[in-house]
This record gives C-alpha cells, sequence and structure tokens, in this order.
C-alpha cells in the first residue's frame, strides 16, 4: 500500500521515477512549506480543504500508464495559472488545472520550473 512518497517512487519504474523525483524536487524546491501527502494516489503538495470532508492539493503529480501529470489546481486574476502555459508547452495536454506530458524531456524543464514558481505564488497570494 503507498502511503508516503518514499512508497510511491520505490513502485515506479525507469525512466519515470526519476522524471517524476525531477518534478517532486523542482516542487519542494519552490514550494518548501508545502505539506507533502498521498491523496488518492497522487503526489499531492500544499493540502486544503475544498468540501467540508475532503481535502486536495494545490499542487500534484500523478505517473499514468501513458503519460505524467502535473497538477496546478491555483488561479490568479488572469484564471487557472496552468491554462496560461498552453503556448509555451506546445507538447503538452493542458485542461484547467492539468498538464499531461509523455515524457519529461518533451517539455521545457524552464517552463515547467516558471509555471510550478507561478503556482506557488498564487497560493500565498490566497
Amino acid at each position: 500500500m503507498i502511503v508516503t512518497h518514499s512508497d510511491y517512487f520505490a513502485a515506479l519504474t525507469e525512466p519515470r521515477k526519476t522524471e517524476l523525483e525531477t518534478l517532486d524536487a523542482l516542487i519542494r524546491k519552490r514550494g518548501p512549506r508545502l505539506e507533502r501527502f498521498i491523496q488518492n494516489g497522487f503526489l499531492g503538495y500544499g493540502r486544503w480543504r475544498y468540501k467540508p470532508d475532503a481535502d486536495w492539493f494545490h499542487l500534484g503529480l500523478a505517473s499514468n500508464k501513458n503519460y505524467i501529470s502535473l497538477y496546478v489546481c491555483t488561479s490568479d486574476a488572469k484564471g487557472m495559472i496552468a491554462e496560461q502555459y498552453r503556448e509555451r508547452l506546445p507538447k503538452a495536454s493542458i485542461g484547467k488545472s492539468c498538464v499531461r506530458f509523455k515524457r519529461l524531456g518533451d517539455v521545457d524543464l524552464k517552463v515547467i520550473d516558471e509555471l510550478i514558481r507561478a503556482g506557488v505564488r498564487a497560493i500565498r497570494e490566497t
């Protein structure tokens, strides 16, 4: 049973393990005070209560069969942060708060870092 981030990473195979560890390191660097936890099979960062009986995360990671998902569940005056990076991450599929890509090499890591920083900044501003 996966209950910690370490358990999550231990269950992954390469190259996915290294790719998610890289993203985890970026999130922890940009949001060192964000609580780390496992939520419904996701790596969560920054717990928040969105319903009286339900918690979720501000930032999250998931390793899916065909892609990696980076969740940035924050917004600013311009709207949802993830959506603002659609043009700068052309090989990613981007929804309201989810950025999906097959491999970390398919996206510009500098832009992903900027996206994570913007997400953390939005958390601080709310």
